[in-house]
């Protein structure tokens, strides 16, 4: 057994044989293979570099679909995927170059989030409804960047981070981060996150939207439209308030 401590409330991974054996089965699905990227800053302290790290070993061992390559932050990739603060991991096809990334430790419930972005990176798909892939592909013609402040213990904060990581594979114009609060406390301070998830949306990198709370996709969506000053479609907007009704009889 794995055991991760992961910050002040004492977050801990269990990967037990019944959670490895979960995960081997899922990754049967994987079609291209997946690599994960790993930057660090080796001249900073890192407090969970290494259990990232082990972690991801540990899940490229599952797969011979799933590869961990390690990068510092001088190096030519972290200038080439704009990776400023660490630890950072994007999660890339052998093909295909998605801006999916995770900041800091993706513990906890993001775990299942994480497992899920391999899937879907490997596949190169995800399972949108067809209404929201199209409008995603159509109408984000301008660079949007999702952000995504979680923390280890908020069990709602994975729905948010896959929304963000499913509109990246599905539009190449939108990138979907993953900030651990805990982890970067400064950036949290300056969004001032005191609930999870709080997602910003930023348009050509200015800050435009932003709210709390894990939303449907459709909702999401609709933000983004917001912030860039679109029309929203009617049958959006039926979409979202189906969503809405779900949610509350759920």
């Amino acid at each position: 057994m794995f055991l991760f401590e992961i910050g002040v409330k004492f977050m801990v991974i269990e990967l037990d044989e019944e959670t490895i054996l979960q995960v081997k089965k899922m990754f049967k699905n994987l079609e291209k293979k997946v690599i994960i990227k790993f930057f660090e800053d080796p001249d900073s302290e890192c407090t969970y570099c290494d259990d990232i790290e082990e972690l991801y070993r540990i899940i490229s061992d599952l797969s011979d679909k799933v590869e961990l390559k390690k990068y510092n932050k001088d190096s030519e990739e972290a200038k080439k995927y704009n990776v400023e603060i660490f630890p950072a991991t994007l999660i890339h096809s052998e093909s295909e170059e998605y801006n999916i990334r995770f900041f800091g430790f993706p513990a906890g419930y993001e775990f299942g989030a994480l497992i899920e972005d391999i899937i879907d990176v490997s596949q190169g798909k995800t399972r949108l409804h067809p209404l929201l892939r199209k409008i995603l592909k159509e109408e984000i013609d301008r660079k949007v960047r999702i952000l995504v402040f979680v923390t280890p213990t908020c069990p709602y904060c994975p729905l948010a981070v896959r929304s963000a990581h499913k509109f990246a594979l599905e539009n190449p114009n939108i990138v979907g981060d993953m900030i651990e609060s805990i982890e970067f406390q400064q950036l949290a301070s300056k969004y001032n996150v005191y609930t999870v998830p709080k997602i910003i949306i930023q348009v050509n990198g200015e800050d435009k939207e932003e709210f709390e709370g894990a939303a449907p996709d459709a909702y999401l969506i609709l933000k983004i439209l917001e912030a860039m000053d679109k029309d929203i479609p009617k049958d959006l907007e039926l979409l979202v308030n189906q969503g809405y009704e779900e949610t509350h009889k759920s």
